[in-house]
């Protein structure tokens, strides 16, 4: 944990943020060394911040003692660098001993899951997060999806509400988004509540939520596939166009395409591609079950087929960079000819 606030760090982070999956060893206990491992290599591959034990981590699948086992440890290898965020879920009650637990491992602050299965009310949800955020010193993210969808009026209230610092949509209802966008900047004008693009596989509609402002997004993809996930983020940033949508086409949307095709895809898909990348990070617990191997080979050729992107965008590039040190070289032979001939220009062509 560090004293700066956690809506301050994340604010115009220079990478993706990091939801790694929690290792599983092969009698099914949490592995915290093999976990260490896999958050280690996302710091160093360049994550801006790690949320742990959220969604792609099997929130759903912790005790609370593994739950605060794994949070400590994500804590310990990021040493500071980067911020930890750590899920917390269920009702009320138990949403608050997991984030005093989080707390007590030193997480930098909560990523707050919707209460399970009950449908409440926005009054119900309002009081619940509000709750949530009361309990500890932690900042709050909210979690829009599901059971817990909110109108711009409570996101109003959530954004005033001490303790609150943001709003993640896993809907994926850009009306809404807009609408609830416009409404706090409207009644709360100070513009520090942060927004993220919490879908699945979240680089697919990563144009879209940049429409409406939002530039903070969770990438699942950066988990099991670090190059491909920065690369994609440096060309939404630097506005190369030409290499976000060939990512898009060849990797992204096939990637999707093959999430849709089994149930719980959006966690077990991932840990496949981190097996597959050389980390045994074991199975998902149930209730998930792990992707046919049919599927598993589709992942396999949909990774070759990104970073076959990668090697076409370098060799491009590579192309480029000497075609203007051939045309850098031409103008110098040209200024020296007119050099010479007692044609010196001053400013502009001849």
């Amino acid at each position: 944990m560090t004293s700066a606030p956690l809506a301050a760090r994340l604010r115009g982070v220079a990478g993706p943020l990091f939801f790694p999956v929690t290792a599983f060893g092969p009698d099914g206990t949490v592995d915290l060394d093999v976990f260490r491992a896999h958050v280690r290599a996302g710091i160093d591959a360049g994550a801006a911040a790690v949320f742990a034990c959220c969604g792609t981590g099997e929130f759903h699948a912790l005790t609370l003692g593994e739950f605060r086992l794994a949070v400590a440890a994500a804590v310990e290898e990021t040493a500071g660098r980067v911020p930890v965020v750590a899920g917390a879920g269920y009702g009320t009650a138990l949403a608050v001993q997991y984030a005093r637990a989080a707390e007590e491992a030193g997480a930098d602050g909560l990523l707050a899951m919707p209460p399970y299965l009950v449908v409440a009310d926005q009054d119900g949800l309002l009081r619940h997060y509000a709750a949530l955020a009361a309990a500890t010193g932690l900042e709050t993210i909210v979690y829009q999806r599901d059971n817990a969808v909110f109108t711009p009026e409570t996101v109003v209230a959530l954004a005033r509400t001490p303790g609150v610092a943001g709003l993640k949509d896993g809907l994926g209802d850009l009306d809404l988004m807009q609408r609830i966008v416009s409404a706090v900047r409207t009644h709360r004008p100070d513009g520090d509540f942060l927004y993220f693009n919490g879908l699945p596989t979240a680089e697919l509609t990563g144009l879209a939520y940049r429409g409406i402002g939002i530039t903070l997004y969770s990438s699942a993809v950066f988990a099991f596939a670090p190059d491909l996930a920065l690369a994609f983020h440096r060309a939404l940033d630097s506005g190369d166009d030409a290499l976000a949508d060939a990512l898009l086409d060849h990797f992204y949307r096939p990637l999707a395409e093959l999430r849709a095709k089994g149930r719980g895809y959006a966690v077990s898909l991932v840990k496949a591609g981190v097996r597959l990348q050389g980390l045994d990070v074991g199975a998902v617990r149930t209730p998930l079950t792990e992707p046919s191997a049919a599927h598993v080979k589709d992942l396999i050729e949909i990774i070759a087929g990104g970073r076959t992107v990668l090697e076409e965008h370098a060799g491009q590039g590579r192309s480029g960079q000497a075609g203007s040190a051939q045309g850098r070289s031409a103008g110098g032979r040209a200024a020296e000819g007119h050099v010479a001939e007692g044609h010196v220009t001053s400013g502009g062509p001849a």
